[in-house]
């Protein structure tokens, strides 16, 4: 068994490296500077198909096509922060893995820690009156009586 999962990953590896070295073939690089720059670029933008994935880590046409795209966009000289700008316009902020904080992506950014803080405000309140229920109630009577008991031991 583990035998045949050791060659399932190693095939799969292989066939991942095999397709990643083929996709940056593709492009002719000036320098291994610019090559790096768009292994950079590219694992920073979402794939729109994958969504999960980086443009650099998915198979999609589409990661392909934007690739093409960001690789023309070095080509003519446009920095790293203009090809982003490029691709945020055409695409929109989900292009971005680390999209900006502004007013459309507040519940993306804070709606978690909202809510963590209500579900421990709920937990509180309930853990709260749980252990009033708990807690029993002595009517003025049985106070008499435990208090007549307790001098009885003394």
């Amino acid at each position: 068994m583990i035998r045949i999962l050791f060659f399932i990953f190693t095939l799969v590896g292989i066939n991942h490296l095999i397709f990643a070295a083929t996709d940056l073939g593709a492009y002719d690089f000036k320098s291994p500077e610019q090559e790096l720059r768009f292994r950079e670029l590219t694992s920073e933008l979402r794939c729109l198909v994958c969504q999960n994935q980086s443009l650099a880590d998915s198979h999609a046409d589409l990661a392909g096509d934007m690739r093409r795209e960001v690789y023309q966009q070095m080509v003519k000289g446009l920095s790293d922060q203009e090809i982003v700008d490029f691709l945020v316009d055409r695409y929109g902020d989900f292009v971005l893995f680390r999209p900006p904080v502004q007013w459309n992506t507040y519940l993306l950014w804070f709606g978690p820690g909202l809510l963590f803080l209500f579900g421990f405000g709920v937990f509180i309140v309930t853990m709260r009156k749980r252990n009033q229920m708990l807690t029993p109630t002595l009517s003025d009577s049985e106070h008499q009586r435990m208090a007549k008991i307790l001098e009885d031991e003394d």
